[in-house]
Order: C-alpha cells, then structure tokens, then sequence
C-alpha cells in the first residue's frame, strides 16, 4: 500500500483528480487508466461534472487493483487538484491519509498544509519549461505514474501514439512533459518512502476498456441497429456521437434531429420501412416523446428508446445522475399498451441487453427501453470483451400476400409484421383504431377486442422476461434489492461487510417483473431496497405487482452515485437492526 495511507480492502488505491472545465481533466482520466491498464492493472474511472463548458469545478475518480474494480468509492488515496476551487470542493473527502499533490502556484492559499499531508508538485512551472503550460495535465499523469512505479517506455509509448493525431511536435512535447513529470513523482515516492502493494494482473491484457455508453453503442450495433435519430442530450449523447462516428462501418444512418418529437416519428418511420431504429434522450426530451410513444402502441411498432436518467424535474441536474425516471417510462403515453423495461447495470449487461432490446421490440412489436444513467453512461472499466458467439439476429417480418392483414387477430396477440414493398400485399398503418387491415374504424366492439389483442402480448413476452441474478447463497435471511447501474457498488458493499446470511437480488428487467420475483422476495426474513430516488419507485412496482411492500429503504438523490463505504455503513445499520 501507500504508506501512510489508507487502502481499499480490496488491496486498490483511489485517486481524484479535480479542475475546471476545460483544463482537459477528461484527457487526464483517459491517459492514466488506458496507461495503468497497459501495465496491468485493473482500472474503474467515473466522474463528476458541473453542466458548464468552461470554469466550474469537475472531478474524476480512478481506482486501479489487483483485483476487479468496478464501483465508486469515497475514499481518496492520491488527490491532485490543479486549479484554485478545487480542494474546498473536494475537501469532505480528504482525510488524514490523502496525500496531496499539487502545485502550490496554482492552488495558493486554498490548502491548510498544516492539517494534510501534501506535497508541492510543480506541474505549471514544469509544462512552461516544455513550452506550454498546457502540458501541465500531463505532467500530472507521469508524476502519478512516478509515484506509483509504472513503466516510464510503456507509458510514454501510449501518450505518443495518442497526441500523434495532432502532430508530431504535440506528441514529442507531451512525452516529454510525461517523463518531467515521472522525474518528480519516482522522487517524491523516493523522498517518502512511498510503497504500492498492487500486484499486475495478466488477465487484464485480453481485456477491454469500455464506458456505459460504449457499451450501449456496441450492443444496438450488435442488436442490427442501422438507424439513429436523436436529438443531443446529457448523458445519453455519447451513444449518438459513437454510433455517428461509426456509421460507415456499420452501415448506419445517423440523423441529428430538430428535436425529439421529430426524432421519436423517424425512428418510426424508419421501423415501418423495415430499418432497427433507436432513439437516445434523458427525461426532458423523453416528456416531448410521449405522443410518438403512444403511436408506436397503437400502431404496434416496434421502438427501442435509450432513457439516460438523470435528476428533475425539468432541467434538475443535467450531468448528475439519478434512478427517478422509471415511473415515468412506465406510466408514460396515453391509452394502454404493453412494453418493455430494461435496467443494465454493468458493462456486460449495458452491451447484451441493448442487443436483446431490438431483438424483443421486433419480436413482439412494442417500445422497449434500456434505462441507464449519468454513472452508468460516463463509468468504465476493464473486463474481457463480449461473447459474441451467442449473438444472433432474428428478424421477424414475413412477405405479405396479397390478402394481407397488418393487424390480424392471433392468440398471442403478435400480427405477422410486414413492410412495404416485401410481397404483394398493402402494409396499412394508422394512429387512429383500426380494423384488421390497418383502416380506421369506430367499431366499438372491434375496439375492444383491438385493445385485448394488444395487451395479451403480455403474458407472451412474460416468457423472454430477464431473470434477476442473485448475488451470495441461496440461504439468506436478508435480501438486499437493486436494480440497474447500482449493481456493482451494492455487490461490493455487501462483500465487504461479510454478511454470509445476506444475498443481493439485482434486477436488470424491471417491467414486466419477471416471475420469480415474489418467490425470491418470500424467502427472506428482512427485505432492503437500495435506489437512487427519493420515492422508492422499483420499491413501490413490487409493491403493486407482488403485494409486498419493501420497509427498509437506502435512497439517495443528491445528484450523485452511492459509493461503496457509505452504502455499506448504512446497510450495516438497517442489516442490525432487531
């Protein structure tokens, strides 16, 4: 470990670095964990940002190990602020342990030395002897790197090949702010006698680095996606950006739309022309869909809209993260129809169930949403890559004879799909009640049995529901519940605390519930939900679809993630409780 400081259990160190917008705090995160992850370590980044492109105060959290890294943590080994603000931001974070290193130009009289270990680091001073003093930031990353011991080549290679897009003078000067920046960091760990316990873990060599979105991306690229329409909105945007960046390889047709109204009706329209269409937006954009999703519902097409929550109401917090939005996903849209809820809550589970999301809406012809959000999207760390070997892809439209009925009646409710131009027959679709044929009708008791026929592809899909996973052994007596992006930071907690009669449930479908629901919550003796809302909103869906109501409730709607000491302080709490 470092000495003097804290460590995690996990035998991990913790680093933030905090600045402005701006001040390429991004560029930092990327070069230290592809760096720390080239030399074998395991590396989990997320971040924290103010909704400005300039100025403000924004952080970074790194955690590398010998082990699998994967959740938030408050705890902060190495803090490296690199502008004035900085500190007092982070200041409820920093312990007697933290080691700080920072440049004492820039931070001036924002630090009571006298009550923290720090360590006056030169970064500005150093990039202006360079050339600039833009290379401070990555003075930074080979100061850390120095202090940490990771290969000086190994590093200086992966910052070459990242500013050679630039030029050559760029890379040259930014490896050479590296190695003036890991003269500093080998000293400082020289003069203090710093020691890193961390050990190289070889399986990370075959691994990738991905985020949440990411991830998302390559699993609607999987899923067949060959249609985006979007209007731009945190946190969702990464997908869009990353599908647009890719759209020659995939061949995909990627439209920045005027807003979301318009973008819900293409990706309609691009469904109706027989094309795999999503929609990405977070909660303010996804209020202007409603009216496309109801369309969608009535007109029994397929849709898969990536929801990335984040706090409202109305703007709310637009780069902090929340669980607020499942209430509104669910219940969204006028008349009833059925759909689809699914809730990642890794970097597997993000790829798979994005891919699995155009799957169902083809196969049952309903919106099906992946709910993530602002954690989920902007976290990432390394695992192996996704096993493709399972990934195929079903399409479910039929040639159309000349007889053909877009709406015909079946017992599981799901009408053979057809698309114009496929056969002979007339492809009729309308947002008004229609007859069999798709032609409007205000047969009253054809409305009905349109309305029944619709709502029985239910119970059908009820059968390709996703199971919850269960996390410890089968004889619990407290069942700890989550769902979505919360999953690897209530997994951690619960390990930590060593509760061998505790078991977490985690659910990655939230609607419909899947079947074993009840069981598994009848089995335990107490019942803890853990959310990212202030409502309890998954907690009140199992209420009214099991009957049973969850009474020990962790909730938290700062605008920011659970981190693993915190939750498992308060679930030690409620878990001794009598």
């Amino acid at each position: 470990m470092i000495a003097g400081l804290s460590s995690g259990e996990n035998g991990d160190v913790s680093i933030v670095l905090c600045g402005q917008a701006g001040q390429g705090i991004q560029t930092v995160e990327h070069l230290l964990t592809r760096i720390f992850k080239l030399a074998g370590y395991n590396v989990f980044a997320t971040k924290e940002y103010m909704s400005r492109i300039r100025g403000g105060v924004n952080s970074t959290g790194i955690r590398i190990g010998s082990g699998p890294v994967r959740a938030s943590v408050s705890r902060i080994d190495i803090l490296i602020p690199l502008n004035k603000g900085a500190l007092r931001r982070i200041e409820p974070r920093i312990s007697a342990q933290t080691l700080v290193l920072a440049d004492k130009e820039t931070i001036g009289d924002d630090f009571d030395q006298s009550r923290h270990r720090f360590a006056d680091v030169p970064f500005t001073r150093t990039a202006v002897e360079i050339g600039n003093k833009i290379y401070s930031n990555v003075v930074a990353v080979g100061a850390v790197g120095g202090l940490l011991g990771i290969n000086l080549k190994t590093a200086g290679e992966y910052v070459h090949r990242f500013f050679s897009s630039k030029s050559e003078d760029v890379a040259r000067e930014n490896v050479a702010a590296l190695e003036e920046g890991f003269k500093l960091g080998a000293a400082l760990a020289e003069s203090s006698k710093v020691e890193f316990d961390v050990v190289c873990d070889r399986a990370v060599d075959d691994h990738v680095v991905l985020s949440g979105a990411e991830a998302v991306s390559l699993g609607a690229i999987a899923g067949g996606c060959n249609f985006i329409a979007s209007y731009p909105m945190s946190p969702s945007t990464g997908v869009l950006t990353f599908l647009a960046r890719h759209a020659g390889d995939f061949g995909i047709v990627v439209e920045q739309a005027e807003d979301e109204i318009a973008a819900i009706n293409m990706g309609l329209g691009a469904w109706y022309a027989g094309a795999r269409a999503m929609v990405t937006t977070s909660g303010g954009g996804f209020a202007l869909m409603t009216e496309g999703l109801s369309l969608a519902g009535m007109l029994e097409s397929p849709m898969v809209i990536l929801l990335g929550q984040r706090p409202g109401p109305a703007t709310g917090l637009p780069t902090r993260t929340e669980q607020a939005d499942l209430e509104l996903a669910l219940y969204s849209g006028h008349g009833e129809f059925p759909r689809i809820l699914l809730a990642p809550g890794t970097i597997h589970e993000a790829f798979h169930l994005t891919r699995k999301a155009f799957d169902l809406a083809d196969r049952y012809q309903v919106p099906v949403f992946v709910l993530t959000d602002q954690y989920l999207m902007d976290s990432y760390y390394n695992d192996g890559a996704p096993d493709l070997s399972q990934v195929k892809r079903d399409r479910h439209i039929v040639r159309t004879g000349k007889d053909y009925q877009r709406y015909a009646f079946t017992e599981s409710g799901i009408s053979p799909r057809g698309v114009p131009g496929f056969g002979e027959g007339l492809v009729v679709v309308d947002s008004d009640e229609h007859d069999t044929e798709g032609h409007i009708t205000e047969d009253l008791d054809l409305r009905i049995r349109m309305v029944d026929k619709r709502l029985r592809k239910l119970e059908s899909l009820k059968g390709d529901a996703v199971a919850p996973e269960l996390v410890g052994g089968q004889d619990y007596k407290t069942l700890i519940v989550c769902w979505g992006s919360t999953y690897h930071i209530v997994a951690e907690a619960l390990r930590n605390l060593g509760k061998d009669d505790a078991a977490l449930l985690h659910f990655k479908q939230v609607y419909p519930l899947p079947e074993e629901t009840a069981g598994y919550l009848q089995k335990a003796e107490k019942i803890v939900i853990v959310e990212n809302n202030a409502t309890s909103q998954f907690g009140k869906l199992i209420k009214l679809y099991t009957g049973i109501e969850i009474e020990n409730r962790i909730l938290k709607y700062d605008g920011l993630s659970f981190c693993v000491e915190d939750l498992a302080g308060k679930l030690n709490d409620v878990l001794n409780q009598g």
